[in-house]
């Protein structure tokens, strides 16, 4: 909740005029989808850490709404305004935010787009495979059901082009696996409520489910709690590593995720700002790799996420 404060006080005072900026003046302004899926909290978490160990201040910007375009929007205008030295960006819509973008490239303020490529001009790009995170899931759980068995697939937000690619992952997974029936797909938006809901109308239609393919933990936990209040099972399997999730995979109710890691990946793109403020070098873009997190290797992500430390960029850019 302690980031919602930006967010509530856009549009009547200025955001950063407001705060002592940091000795060497660097002041960066995080831009993420939501409050309510833990993965971009993980991320605030980790923009916090490297701004404290650089002297930078960072204010997040988060819409109430989750992924509410018309909010982001409002937000980037009090930016225009604020002047922060650089921008991280997560959009909540790759189509609708591409005018906004346009903006803040007009104001010579840098950005760092993360995770959802749009159209525009970029310092950097900091994100992962998506489509080769939605296949890997898809094969591995396929390949875990012997090639055999009735499916549904819960999909996040579809205006989110990490949606649209995972998708398309399990479109590929599904060709090499004609023995998966698919029973039917929802969109779940990226939100536990909506994939529970969603689950419940499944489980409601169909006798027989073996598995739940969900785009993000945040549904495969949604699609958990469906399967308990109707008295079923399922596998399930969902993507980012999140800790509730990887404390689901060691109790056996999830049989895996994949570490879409937005800790580190908001440790690098934070890393990356500070970099181009200091004027050191970045590449074009930044690519972490995606690792299948389940019972031989969960352990490792049970750390909490406030008590994990940021890679160095050497670790992440070799």
């Amino acid at each position: 909740m302690r980031y919602l404060v930006a967010t509530m006080l856009v549009g009547s005072i200025t955001l950063f005029a407001g705060h002592a900026r940091a000795a060497d003046g660097m002041t960066i302004a995080v831009f993420t989808k939501n409050s309510t899926n833990p993965a971009y909290e993980a991320f605030r978490i980790a923009a916090d850490q490297v701004a404290r160990t650089a002297g930078a201040r960072v204010v997040h910007l988060v819409p109430k709404k989750p992924d509410n375009v018309e909010e982001q929007k409002a937000m980037v205008e009090q930016a225009l305004n604020d002047k922060p030295d650089a921008v991280i960006f997560i959009p909540v819509d790759d189509v609708a935010m591409i005018d906004s973008v346009k903006k803040l490239n007009e104001a010579k303020i840098p950005i760092i787009l993360v995770s959802n490529p749009l159209p525009g001009k970029f310092v950097t790009y900091v994100g992962a495979d998506d489509f080769e995170i939605g296949y890997r899931e898809a094969k591995y759980l396929f390949e875990h059901l012997g090639g055999k068995g009735k499916i549904v697939v819960i999909e996040g937000t579809p205006a989110a082009p990490t949606n649209r690619e995972r998708v398309r992952g399990y479109q590929r997974a599904f060709a090499e696996f004609p023995g998966i029936q698919v029973l039917g797909s929802g969109v779940g938006n990226y939100q536990q409520p909506d994939a529970k809901r969603v689950m419940a109308k499944f489980l409601g239609e169909h006798p027989q489910i073996d598995a739940a393919l969900s785009a993000n933990d945040g549904m495969a936990l949604g699609v958990l709690e469906a399967l308990k209040e109707a008295g079923r099972s399922s596998i399930v399997i969902g993507i980012n590593g999140i800790l509730p999730a990887v404390k689901q995979i060691e109790a056996g109710a999830i049989l895996a995720t994949v570490d879409f890691n937005m800790f580190k990946i908001g440790c690098t793109a934070t890393r990356a700002a500070v970099r181009h403020l200091k004027k050191e070098p970045l590449p074009e873009k930044v690519m972490l790799p995606a690792e299948i997190i389940d019972k031989t290797n969960y352990k490792a992500w049970l750390v909490p996420v406030d008590q994990r430390a940021c890679p160095e960029w050497s670790e992440v850019v070799r």
